[in-house]
């Protein structure tokens, strides 16, 4: 009776702890080699999207990652450098478009829109797969990036593709509208986020009022986070050209 007992003693510990190396296991992430996503002469770009996910003991922003050829890949997680800044930041803009988005712009008289933050890596983003509890991501090794090469900026919410691919021609440049702009009077979207950014730009580490000029002359407006300025895209951040528009 005393084996009997201690026999049973044993297979419930060996059971338990076979229980915890599962468990454990099933936490473990599961690597692949660190690949580089993107062209070395191009801009990626990652976009959170409110979601987070405990990785490596740290709190990081989960999104999407588009990059420079319009291929988007989802379930990205930034992990590194910035990871809190990220995730403040969207945190704030989420907050602005639950104040604004219903409200009318003053100068149009068209209705704010939501606005989305995006952060634009110049050249290659290191990346690492990882399954956690079943779940595949794709981890931007962030502190494998050089600082100089990451800048944060938010545009409307359904350009920033367009954001990231018109970054990524020839013949694209950055400029600032003039308080006086017209554009601001443009009865249309572009009128009503340039003017929002300007809005935005209020609070918290935002600026505003910028815009992407392409070579036919559509223009992109967006604006700009202060807390996350590469000097590699100082030619977006800092512009000091003026966009001129007549009408």
């Amino acid at each position: 009776m005393v084996a009997l007992k201690y026999a049973v003693v044993g297979v419930v510990i060996a059971v338990a702890v076979v229980a915890t190396a599962l468990v454990l296991l099933l936490q473990t992430p599961h690597r692949v080699p660190v690949q580089y996503f993107g062209s070395p002469s191009g801009y990626e770009a990652f976009v959170p999207n409110g979601k987070t996910i405990n990785y490596n003991g740290n709190t990081d922003p989960v999104g999407d990652l588009i990059l420079n050829n319009g291929t988007t890949i989802h379930d990205v997680v930034w992990d590194g450098q910035y990871a809190n800044t990220i995730i403040q930041n969207h945190n704030q803009i989420v907050q602005l478009n639950n104040r604004f988005v219903g409200q009318t712009d003053p100068i149009n008289n068209q209705p704010y829109v939501p606005l989305q933050d995006l952060y634009v890596i110049k050249g290659q983003v290191p990346v690492e797969q990882t399954t956690i509890n079943g779940q595949t991501y794709y981890v931007i090794e962030a502190n494998n990036i050089n600082p100089g090469d990451i800048a944060g900026f938010y545009t409307y919410q359904g350009w920033v593709n367009n954001f990231v691919a018109v970054m990524n021609m020839p013949g694209t440049y950055a400029a600032v509208l003039p308080g006086n702009s017209p554009v601001f009077q443009w009865t249309n979207i572009t009128g009503t986020v340039a003017y929002q950014t300007m809005v935005y730009g209020r609070y918290g580490p935002f600026g505003g009022g910028d815009v992407l000029v392409l070579s036919n002359e559509t223009t992109i407006p967006y604006g700009t986070t202060g807390n996350i300025a590469g000097a590699s895209l100082d030619n977006y951040l800092f512009t000091q050209q003026l966009y001129n528009s007549s009408s």
